[in-house]
């Protein structure tokens, strides 16, 4: 049903910065009630929960990133954000965006989530 595609990923210096976004289509997004997520997997590693947002806004960060990343939404454009400020080699990682039409108490956890997108790398240097 949902499809997600991320973009934004990129190259940077350590304490530089990167927007991630996410597109989603396929369900009412802008009326029904969901969850969204970035999550990150470093090599070696298992995925992470990064932020989470849901329809009212409500929002997670994961301890290594508060203070540094925000995550946001644009329901008219369908698109979820990832502003990543103050990077560190630390936040190397793939990063996945995920969907799921309900409201969750977990947004972090990755088995909240049914919908994936491919996934965007990103590299702190």
């Amino acid at each position: 049903h949902v499809q997600l595609v991320e973009s934004g990923g990129g190259s940077v210096q350590a304490g530089g910065s990167l927007r991630l976004s996410c597109a989603a289509s396929g369900y009412n997004y802008n009326y029904s009630s969901y969850c969204m997520g970035w999550f990150r997997r470093a090599p070696g590693k298992e995925r992470a929960g990064v932020a989470g947002i849901d329809d009212d806004g409500s929002t997670s960060n994961a301890d290594s990133v508060k203070g540094r990343f925000t995550i946001s939404q644009d329901n008219a454009k369908k698109t979820v954000y990832l502003q990543m400020d103050s990077l560190k080699p630390e936040d190397t990682a793939m990063y996945y965006c995920a969907s799921v039409n309900r409201r969750t108490w977990y947004p972090l956890s990755a088995n909240q989530y049914n919908y994936w997108g491919q996934g965007t790398q990103v590299t702190v240097s």
